[in-house]
């Protein structure tokens, strides 16, 4: 039976398992569950929103369904809190033991192994496939927080080289604009653009499962490994679906972590078929466009000039009351 782990001898029993197995204690967690026999715990799961983690079966205990059985308690409760689709991190040594609980292998790296339970990605390129025009197409992955005359310019130069150009607006909720205001701003500014087609990433692009340290900004030792997930699932399943060809990317003089994704993109993306078209960043007065350059002017109220950094529709919604409402509040990322 699998239960909760709430107790300090639990989760004191749950620490020695997991170490005893070569993993460790992380926190935080939303669920923390486990199987006992004779007292003794001897499988352990956990979930923290879509990641399951530090899923551990004693050796002694190796080979029944003890670890079915904890992912489908974790799946479980997570279907209850809303959450319709869940990713694992293992080595790829061990990827086949999840593929055989309905677990698909999204991608793999030389350490670290991504996998998705049940077909999310599937429904996510189903759901797009009537969008798709054949040709030589091109990609664009931006979190657009706000849309800007640097996000219109880097278009404006993939759209006029390829056949269709993805926008890709990045879906995790982690900015200061929610991602139905970031999406109608790409959306709004790019509309006169006919082979531009506005559309989300869902969890498999610069999430916060394929890329959590593009939101911690603090260079992460693990963003590497990160990195090159994110940028072989794109590669071998998400590029292939839209038929993309080419990734355009704007230079990056700013932020640390988004110049050594660049970097990336022009290592891993190339030998798989993708050309890295990298575009100088736009300036006005002397500085690089940033999207963080024009949060802090709405955060300390300096509205004149933003005019010269946004297209005209990002302007109207950011002085909208809608939009007043959402940055007035402050606390941007």
């Amino acid at each position: 039976m699998v239960t909760s782990l709430l107790s300090t001898d639990d989760l004191t029993q749950a620490r020695a398992l997991l170490e005893a197995t070569g993993l460790q204690f992380e926190t935080p967690y939303d669920d923390l569950v486990g199987i006992f026999a004779a007292g003794r715990l001897v499988a352990v799961g956990a979930r923290q929103g879509r990641t399951l983690k530090m899923l551990a079966v004693a050796p002694s205990h190796q080979g029944g369904t003890l670890l079915d059985e904890v992912v489908t308690e974790l799946v479980g409760r997570g279907y209850q809190e809303g959450v319709d689709s869940f990713f694992i991190f293992t080595s790829p040594a061990l990827a086949p033991n999840f593929e055989t609980l309905n677990f698909n292998l999204l991608a793999a790296s030389g350490k670290t192994a991504l996998l998705e339970y049940g077909d999310g990605l599937k429904r996510y390129l189903t759901r797009y496939t009537r969008l798709i025009r054949p040709g030589n197409n091109g990609a664009i992955v931006a979190n657009c927080n706000p849309f800007t005359l640097g996000h219109r310019h880097l278009v404006e130069q993939a759209a006029a080289a390829v056949d269709q150009l993805f926008l890709f607006v990045v879906r995790e909720e982690r900015s200061l604009f929610p991602f139905v205001a970031r999406m109608r701003m790409a959306q709004d500014g790019t509309a006169d653009l006919p082979n531009v087609t506005v559309i989300d990433t869902s969890w498999y692009a610069v999430s916060s499962i394929t890329f959590p340290t593009y939101f911690l900004k603090d260079g992460d030792p693990g963003g590497a490994i990160q990195m090159e997930l994110d940028l072989l699932l794109f590669a071998q399943r998400i590029a292939p679906h839209f038929h993309v060809k080419s990734r355009f990317v704007g230079s990056e003089p700013l932020c640390g972590t988004t110049a050594a994704y660049n970097e990336a993109m022009h290592r891993i993306l190339p030998p798989l078929g993708i050309e890295v078209r990298e575009t100088e960043r736009k300036n006005a007065d002397q500085q690089p466009i940033s999207a963080s350059r024009i949060r802090d002017m709405l955060l300390r109220g300096e509205l004149e000039g933003i005019a010269e950094l946004v297209p005209v529709s990002t302007l109207d919604f950011l002085l909208s009351s809608e939009g007043i409402k959402i940055w007035d509040k402050g606390g941007a990322k």
